[in-house]
C-alpha cells in the first residue's frame, strides 16, 4: 500500500470491519486468549498481549469482553489452537498472505485452498509470495497527535525506523522486535495510537484498476469471513479514484 493511496486504502478496511464488528470482536478476542496462554495474563508482563489488548481496545472491544479472553486462558480455553500462515496469489498476480488460527489444520487448510480458487487466484507455497514483504511494527496516529515534525521527532527518539505522514495521519514504522518498546515511547509522547500491530509490509506492489480491485476484494472478503483468518494482507496498489469507486 505505497504512496498516495495508503489512506484510502486503510479507510477501506475499516469500512470493511465496521460491517464484521461482531466478527472482528470474536477473532480480537481469540489473539487475546492465545497470547495469554503463551505467556503471563497480565499484559505489564506479556508484550504480545499487551499489544493485543491495545489493539482490541482501539477497535472500541468492551473491557468486559477483554476480560474474559483473558480468563479463558485460565480455563484452559486456547490450548487447541496454532498459527498457521498461508500464502497465494489473488486475480491479476497480487500477492496474499492469510494468517491463521485453527484447532482443525486439514479444515482451514481446505477452506482457504477453495476460497483461492473460487476467487480467481491460487494458494501457493509457504514462501512463495512471503519475499515481497516485510515483518514489521505498525503503529498508527491520527493528524491530531502533532505535525509531521513533531511526530517524526518522537517516532525517531523512540527507535522507530521510518514515518509516513498525510493528511489523515501517521504511520510510524519500526522492526517487529521492536514494537513494544516503540509503542511504549509514542504513548508517552503523543498519547495513545489509533492502532499498534505486527503487520506484513509489501516491499513490492501491484497497481490495480477498478475491475482487479473488485476481484481482489471479493477474495479478501471471502477469507475474512472465515472464522479462522485472523487477517489477511495483500500487495495490491490503486489510485484515490479506484478507491472511491468500491
Amino acid at each position: 500500500m505505497a504512496g498516495h493511496s495508503k489512506w484510502a486504502n486503510i479507510q477501506h478496511r475499516k469500512g470493511r470491519q465496521d460491517k464484521l464488528r461482531a466478527k472482528l470482536f470474536s477473532k480480537m478476542s481469540k489473539e487475546i486468549t492465545v497470547a495469554a496462554k503463551m505467556g503471563d495474563p497480565d499484559p505489564d508482563k506479556n508484550p504480545r498481549l499487551r499489544l493485543a489488548v491495545k489493539e482490541a481496545k482501539s477497535n472500541s472491544v468492551p473491557k468486559d469482553v477483554i476480560d474474559r479472553a483473558i480468563k479463558k486462558s485460565q480455563a484452559g480455553e486456547g490450548d487447541d489452537y496454532e498459527e498457521i500462515r498461508y500464502e497465494g496469489y489473488g486475480p491479476n498476480g497480487v500477492a496474499v498472505i492469510v494468517e491463521a488460527m485453527t484447532d482443525n489444520r486439514n479444515r482451514t487448510a481446505s477452506t482457504v485452498r477453495s476460497t483461492f480458487s473460487k476467487n480467481g487466484g491460487n494458494l501457493g507455497e509457504t514462501g512463495s509470495v512471503g519475499f515481497m514483504f516485510e515483518r514489521k511494527g505498525e503503529v498508527v496516529y491520527p493528524a491530531t497527535a502533532g505535525d509531521a515534525d513533531t511526530v517524526f521527532e518522537a517516532a525517531i527518539e523512540a527507535g522507530a525506523e521510518d514515518v509516513e505522514s498525510a493528511e489523515d495521519g501517521h504511520i510510524i514504522w519500526c522492526a517487529d522486535t521492536d514494537l513494544n518498546e516503540v509503542s511504549n515511547a509514542l504513548e508517552a509522547a503523543l498519547g495513545e495510537s489509533e492502532s499498534t500491530k505486527l503487520v506484513w509490509k509489501p516491499t513490492t506492489t501491484t497497481e490495480l484498476d477498478l475491475e482487479g480491485m473488485q476481484k481482489l476484494m471479493r477474495l479478501v472478503d471471502a477469507l475474512e469471513d472465515d472464522d479462522d483468518i485472523q487477517r489477511v494482507t495483500t500487495n495490491f496498489e490503486a489510485t484515490d479514484e479506484v478507491m472511491a469507486q468500491l
